[in-house]
């Protein structure tokens, strides 16, 4: 076995990251800077400037995303083909009921779960189903047309009978699931909604633990207004209520938990309803919110089929999250069978997560305020003896993270809150609010770290060694230094000491961090590259990729690093040549790889396996993704694979169309976020970018990789020459005070439209068309 030789000095990557964590001076790197000077081309200064965006009304975003929509010509007889709708904790999906003439509507909820820790997270704090719904026609359903509109976020459409036809239209909001259903010649609408059994949906896979017992039987109830509740008490405490009301052509339903109160549940599902009042009063608010979430950016690039799908990428997100509600488990609020019936730590909850942060949505982060909601039971998951200054969280939990974490020396899996708390850091790079930073990320991390240092044991060598721990899923554990866990430290320690003099505080800690940096076993590496750890080699296929995590998500040895760029090669090649145990994020976590190292048409190709209907689990009809059961995670990482190739920012750099596919020679960006807060619109034509538009949104440092070539313009907002610094390596440094606009482009001032691109690459529509 050989180490992967140290990258520079401590304090040079103090210095490097010091200004990603918004250090006030951006340094230059060496032998390649200029003095500060005005940047303009002849003629430029004194024109002010403006940005026309051809998407600033209700009438073209309708017309762009009517485009992107998913359609159906059949009925959709299982879930992952079927229409599906929520609102960050009620959710949806229309399908054929199994074996029957009738439509199912599934009722599913983010916070109905179960309350028994004891029973572990498999069976004791897991989602628990809620029921369903049937529509149940007169007629033989003979075909339907039914269209989900991204832009109102509704079903609508046509069931066809032999007695007639029903003409729908369906949507979430405020909890609340709303249908309307007309009938015309023999049809009728018959309703019935069915309650399943509180049990874990991981009964499909095996059988319940000792000691377990069912929840109590469901009762029914009938309110005075008509109203039908069906009640759900649970054994470990709380209840399930879902009411549901018919009046007219319209249904309206909603679910309510609680606990520990046995009753809380029966009045906020009323409420719920209450407020809706009819599915016109719901619409009207529903689309008012989602046509103000859809103008927060624009992208469009000429893949017909993989543009719808990044769109139905957003729409499904935003259906599934939002802060403050529960923090999505493996199926979103959608659950099916599963053996995955709650949260996972190790992978999947910060996949979920990334593409928010280019989409310019911060509002939908669950997982950070879930972190800063839940630092007690954070706290709780770790063994008594190291709760006075530590945090973790086991591999699976519930909505509020309760699960053990085992200990380094076992074999555990013990780094996965520090990779969570990454997701989190991303939240505050693109927002820069010190508020996350101070209150959630510093006190949470600084635990996180505490549990590893306490394991932490130096060798004969003088390095610090971490006693065996689990490299996530890989079935070999090392007997030490796990490179999914050095990733990790390493992170986590240069974290706490720039977010340490960021917020100003004298953490008596400091010098125990910079030792573990300084002393830190290097990765163990071998002529394949990263291995999984300390003499044990990356031998067999292996789905998930934590034993690279320093080269992606955390970027610890990186592109810009030249001196390791081999070994990024060598082990992503030696990652993907072992095949077998690969699934969808294989697939997406190399294409963002590849985009990392500027190579678009790599990127694009293992992207593309994800959509091969030939590999073993592919992406389905409806943009679900399923292996034993729902698994969400997988298709919003395929939309973070585009937002890799069209604009990257880690290191402090801003990279714009850093890695797009040489066929993509048209692409329209419009305040995409990157970290530092800035929104960056930028537009790409025959192959070339024309013109590069970033706002500061917090008046950070900005060093913008442009990718043009020729004599540079960049002038602020009101026509006046930016103050700019050549970086070399293609990177310019430019003063951007908070609030402001800077426009960079070569020659004449280019045309400033940012509007969708022409399709040249035509593909069918998501659903079944």
């Amino acid at each position: 076995m050989t180490s992967q030789p140290e990258r520079h000095s401590q304090p040079a990557r103090r210095a490097v990251l010091g200004t990603a964590l918004g250090g006030a001076a951006v340094a230059a790197l060496p032998g390649t800077a200029r003095a500060e000077e005005p940047m303009s081309s002849p003629g430029a200064a004194g024109r002010p400037w403006k940005l026309r965006d051809t998407m600033a009304t209700d009438g073209a975003w309708a017309r762009f995303l009517r485009d992107q929509d998913l359609l159906w010509t059949r009925l959709p007889t299982l879930w992952h083909e079927g229409p599906f709708l929520g609102d960050g904790q009620l959710g949806s999906m229309i399908y054929q009921e199994p074996g029957a003439n009738q439509i199912r509507f599934t009722v599913q909820h983010g916070r109905v779960q179960d309350h028994r820790p004891e029973f572990g997270s498999g069976w004791g704090t897991c989602r628990l189903p809620v029921g369903h719904l049937t529509l149940e026609p007169a007629g033989t359903i003979t075909g339907v047309d039914w269209r989900l509109s991204l832009w109102n976020a509704e079903l609508t459409g046509t069931v066809t009978t032999t007695a007639g036809t029903l003409t729908l239209a369906a949507l979430i909001h405020d909890e609340v699931l709303a249908v309307r259903v007309k009938a015309a010649g023999g049809e009728r609408a018959t309703w019935t909604f069915h309650p399943e059994e509180a049990i874990s949906p991981r009964k499909i896979s095996e059988a319940p633990p000792a000691g377990y017992t069912a929840n109590p039987a469901w009762v029914t109830r009938t309110t005075a207004d008509g109203t039908e509740q069906v009640l759900q008490p649970l054994t470990g405490g709380g209840q399930t209520a879902t009411a549901h009301r018919r009046t007219g052509d319209d249904l309206l339903l909603s679910v309510g938990h609680s606990h520990p109160s046995g009753t809380a549940a029966e009045a906020d599902s009323l409420r719920n309803l209450r407020r809706a009042k009819s599915y016109s009063t719901l619409r009207n608010r529903h689309t008012d919110w989602w046509h103000g979430f859809y103008r927060k950016s624009f992208v469009s690039f000429p893949d017909q089929r993989l543009q719808s799908f990044h769109w139905i990428q957003l729409y499904k997100v935003a259906s599934a999250s939002r802060a403050g509600g529960p923090v999505m488990a493996t199926s979103g609020p959608w659950l099916e069978p599963t053996p995955w019936p709650a949260v996972w730590w190790n992978l999947n909850v910060q996949l979920e997560y990334w593409l928010i942060h280019g989409f310019n949505h911060p509002e939908l982060d669950s997982l950070a305020t879930t972190l800063r909601q839940n630092q007690e039971q954070l706290i709780a998951n770790v063994p008594a003896a190291y709760r006075a200054d530590s945090s973790g969280v086991g591999r699976s939990s519930d909505m509020f993270a309760n699960r053990g974490v085992g200990r380094p020396g076992t074999g555990a899996e013990t780094g996965d809150l520090t990779w969570a708390l990454h997701n989190v850091w991303l939240s505050y790079r693109h927002s820069m609010d010190k508020s996350l930073l101070r209150d959630t990320i510093y006190p949470v991390l600084r635990r996180a770290i505490n549990y590893y240092l306490h394991f932490l044991t130096p060798g004969s060598d003088g390095r610090l060694h971490l006693p065996s721990t689990l490299s996530p899923e890989y079935p070999v554990v090392p007997p030490q230094d796990t490179n999914y866990d050095l990733a990790l430290i390493r992170w986590g320690c240069q974290t706490l000491l720039d977010s340490a003099e960021l917020l100003g505080i004298e953490d008596e800690l400091t010098p125990r961090w910079q030792e573990v940096l300084a002393r830190l076993t290097p990765y163990p590496v071998d002529a394949n590259g990263f291995m999984i750890g300390a003499d044990t080699p990356y031998a067999q296929s292996h789905r998930h990729y934590s034993h690279l995590l320093m080269v992606y998500p955390l970027y610890l040895v990186n592109w810009d690093q030249p001196e390791n760029r081999d070994l990024i090669t060598r082990s992503l090649v030696h990652w993907h040549a072992l095949t077998g145990a690969h699934r969808g994020y294989s697939y997406t976590g190399a294409a963002s790889m590849y985009a990392m190292s500027g190579d678009g048409d790599t990127a694009i190709t293992y992207l593309r396996k994800f959509f091969d209907p030939t590999t073993r689990y592919p992406c389905r009809a409806n943009t679900h993704y399923t292996e034993a059961g729902p698994v969400i995670e997988t298709p919003l990482s395929a939309s973070q694979s585009l937002h890799d190739m069209f604009c990257q920012s880690w290191g402090g750099v801003i990279r714009v169309f850093p890695a797009v596919p040489t066929t993509w020679a048209d692409l329209t960006l419009h305040n995409f976020r990157t970290e530092g807060a800035f929104l960056v619109s930028a537009v790409r034509k025959a192959g070339s970018t024309r013109f590069i538009r970033v706002r500061s949104l917090a008046g950070e440092p900005l060093k913008l990789r442009h990718g043009l070539t020729g004599h540079l313009t960049a002038v602020l907002d009101d026509g006046t020459p930016a103050r700019t610094h050549d970086l070399g390596d293609g990177t310019l440094g430019i003063d951007l005070p908070r609030g402001r606009e800077v426009l960079v482009h070569t020659g004449s001032r280019p045309d400033l439209s940012i509007a969708p691109v022409a399709v040249s690459e035509p593909g069918p529509a998501w659903g079944l068309p």
